[in-house]
C-alpha cells in the first residue's frame, strides 16, 4: 500500500500512539470524517510491521463480537482499529471496558495466558494493541464510559494539512512544480466548499482530493511533454464537472478560470474517439437518440467508475440515469474489453436491512 504523507498531524498520532503502546494502552483518535484517522492508524502499523484489523462498528454489534475480536488480536499478536466504535450501544461500551482491560493487566505483567468469560486464553509476547476511532457529535453515537476512556489516549484529529499533501502526491506523481500547483489546488476546493451550494453529494475533504491527484498522475504519465498547470486543470475541471448541479457550474467554472487563467483555454477535455463511437454504435442498436449530452453522461459515468468503486446517479425522473449505466454496461461486455458485463435491479424499498447487507446469526455466531 501507498504511504501517507507526514505531516505535523500524523506526527502527533504517531507519537501519541506509540507511547499509549509503550504504557499498554489504546489510542482513541478522534474527529470528523474524512481527517484520515484510520488511514494514519493502518500507515502505523505498517511502518512497525505489524498486521492490524480494521473493524467497522454498528448498533448490531454485540459483547460476543468484541470479545472474540479481542481474544484474536491478544493470540496472534496483531492490533486492530474498530473505526466508528461509538456507534456501539452502550451496554455493549460498558462490556468492551471489561474484555480490554483483561488483556492489558495480562500485557503488563508480562503473563503467558490470560483469562476473559471464564476461558483462559493464550497471550501473543510481541503484545496487541486497539485503536478506536470516533465521530464526536454524530448522530446515534454514543458518549463513551469513564471505564473506558481511562484505557485509551485521546488524540484530536480535525484538519489535516491538505495543502503540504497534495504537494508531496503531485511530486510522487512527477510533477516538477508541485508546490505552486498544490496552492492553487488546495485554494479552488477551498473557495467550492464556500462558495457552492450545500448538496450531501458534494466532498471537498481528502478523499476527493485523493481521486483527483489519481486522475491527474494518469495525465501526466500519458502526456510527459503537456504542460503541469494544464494536466492539472483538466484533471480539476474533467473529474468535479460531472457531480455538480447546474447553478454551481458557473461559478466552479469561474474560480477555475481566475486559478488557471493561462491554460483554461487551451486545454480541451480529453477524449476517447473509439470508445465514443462505440457508445454512438450502442445507443443506436438500443434505438435511443445519440445526442451529444447522452454521450457525455456515458463517458463521465466511465471516467468516474475509473477512480471510485461505485457510483450514485443523482437526477429527477426521466434524466437518463437508467440508461446511462444500461448503456455503459453493454459497451463493455461489446466493445469496451472488459468481459461479459451483466446487472441486477433491486428496490431498496423491497428488502429488509439484513437481506440486503446480510446479517450474524446470535445462535451460531455466523455470518449470513
Amino acid at each position: 500500500a501507498q504511504r501517507l504523507v507526514v505531516t505535523p498531524l500524523t506526527d502527533r498520532i504517531y507519537i501519541t500512539a506509540t507511547q499509549a503502546c509503550h504504557l499498554h494502552l489504546g489510542c482513541a483518535p478522534a474527529g470528523p470524517a474524512g481527517t484520515g484517522k484510520t488511514e494514519t492508524a493502518k500507515d502505523l502499523a505498517a511502518q512497525l510491521g505489524r498486521a492490524i484489523y480494521v473493524f467497522n462498528c454498528g448498533p448490531e454489534v454485540d459483547y460476543r463480537t468484541i470479545g472474540t475480536i479481542f481474544n484474536g488480536i491478544a493470540t496472534a499478536g496483531a492490533w486492530v482499529c474498530f473505526d466508528e466504535f461509538n456507534r456501539l450501544l452502550a451496554e455493549v461500551l460498558s462490556v468492551c471496558s471489561i474484555q480490554y482491560k483483561c488483556v492489558l493487566d495480562a500485557q503488563r505483567a508480562k503473563a503467558e495466558t490470560y483469562a476473559m468469560d471464564g476461558v483462559t486464553h493464550k497471550l501473543s509476547s510481541y503484545g496487541c494493541m486497539a485503536f478506536v476511532t470516533m465521530n464526536p457529535g454524530y448522530l446515534g453515537r454514543t458518549e463513551l464510559p469513564e471505564s473506558l476512556k481511562v484505557l485509551f489516549r485521546p488524540v484530536t484529529v480535525m484538519v489535516p494539512d491538505m495543502q503540504m499533501i497534495i504537494g508531496n502526491n503531485l511530486m510522487a506523481h512527477g510533477y516538477t512544480d508541485a508546490l505552486p500547483l498544490a496552492k492553487k489546488f488546495f485554494t479552488l476546493y477551498q473557495l467550492l466548499g464556500d462558495l457552492l451550494s450545500k448538496q450531501l453529494h458534494y466532498d471537498w475533504g481528502l478523499r476527493a482530493i485523493k481521486s483527483v491527484l489519481l486522475v491527474a498522475g494518469g495525465f501526466k504519465r500519458a502526456e510527459p511533454t503537456q504542460t503541469e498547470i494544464g494536466l492539472l486543470m483538466r484533471a480539476l475541471r474533467d473529474f468535479n464537472l460531472p457531480k455538480l448541479v447546474e447553478d454551481d457550474v458557473v461559478i466552479f467554472k469561474g474560480l477555475l478560470k481566475d486559478l488557471f487563467r493561462d491554460v483554461y483555454d487551451s486545454m480541451p477535455s480529453k477524449r476517447d474517439q473509439d470508445f465514443e463511437s462505440a457508445v454512438r454504435r450502442i445507443v443506436s442498436e438500443s434505438n435511443l437518440q445519440p445526442s451529444d449530452s447522452f454521450i457525455e453522461h456515458v463517458v463521465d459515468l466511465q471516467a468516474l467508475l475509473d477512480t471510485r468503486h461505485c457510483v450514485f446517479c443523482l437526477a429527477t425522473s426521466g434524466c437518463n440515469k437508467t440508461a446511462a449505466w444500461q448503456t455503459l454496461a453493454k459497451v463493455w461486455s461489446r466493445d469496451g474489453g472488459r468481459g461479459a458485463t451483466s446487472w441486477q435491479d433491486i428496490n431498496p424499498k423491497a428488502v429488509t436491512t439484513s437481506e440486503l447487507y446480510g446479517y450474524v446469526n446470535m445462535a451460531t455466531r455466523e455470518r449470513k
